[in-house]
């Protein structure tokens, strides 16, 4: 399924052709590039794995809706989701899931947006 989708790499060290299937780098200006995917038509632009490109949209305004993954575990280090330096940014909550697992699907949008 993921074969089919249209897929976003940013990237300072790779070089096109890209190994995946529908594959464009991204390699300038990400949040000019961003904003010109938002504006095209389609489906959800989606960050799969990269704190610092949501730190990097975030700094812009770029980000809609953020998907936070709670898991039944305390793990006691690790890399932090937002950098210091990013503004507060205000949520509101706008939908949960919870998984037999244990694990809750927190989704929010910026407090400002409708």
């Amino acid at each position: 399924m993921m074969n089919s989708y249209p897929k976003h790499v940013v990237s300072t060290t790779l070089q096109e052709p890209l190994e995946w299937n529908n594959s464009t780098l991204i390699e300038g200006d990400v949040a000019e590039e961003v904003l010109r995917l938002k504006q095209e038509p389609g489906k959800d632009i989606l960050v799969y794995g990269s704190g610092d490109l949501v730190n990097a949209l975030m700094e812009y305004g770029l980000v809609d809706e953020y998907r936070l993954m709670v898991f039944p575990i305390v793990v006691g280090s690790g890399k932090h989701l937002l950098e210091d330096g990013i503004d507060t940014t205000v949520l509101k909550l706008a939908d949960t899931k919870t998984f037999g697992s244990g694990v809750v699907v927190l989704i929010y949008e910026p407090a400002g947006s409708e």
